[in-house]
């Protein structure tokens, strides 16, 4: 990704948090970007959304649950991770 590309990136991750009113949320952008191009490779290039959605979700929902938000999504992500890596 080039730097116009990353900037455009950033700015429209920061709109849309603000439009889901998600500003306290810190993002690892290129966590992200890694976990859904892992998931590409491993399994079909649409794995990629379906990947990170499903990975939202489930850190959401284990938030929900009583865990910590760090600890949720590290662990969402490491299990889809662990996942696209088996494949």
């Amino acid at each position: 990704m080039n730097d116009d590309e990353r900037s455009a990136l950033d700015a429209w991750t920061e709109k849309l948090k603000d439009a889901l009113n998600l500003n306290d949320v810190e993002l690892d952008i290129d966590h992200i970007l890694g976990l859904a191009g892992e998931a590409a490779r491993a399994v079909v290039r649409p794995a990629a959304p379906v990947t990170t959605f499903l990975v939202g979700f489930a850190a959401g929902v284990a938030i929900g649950n009583g865990s910590a938000p760090d600890s949720a999504i590290a662990g969402a992500m490491e299990t889809a991770t662990r996942s696209a890596r088996a494949q």
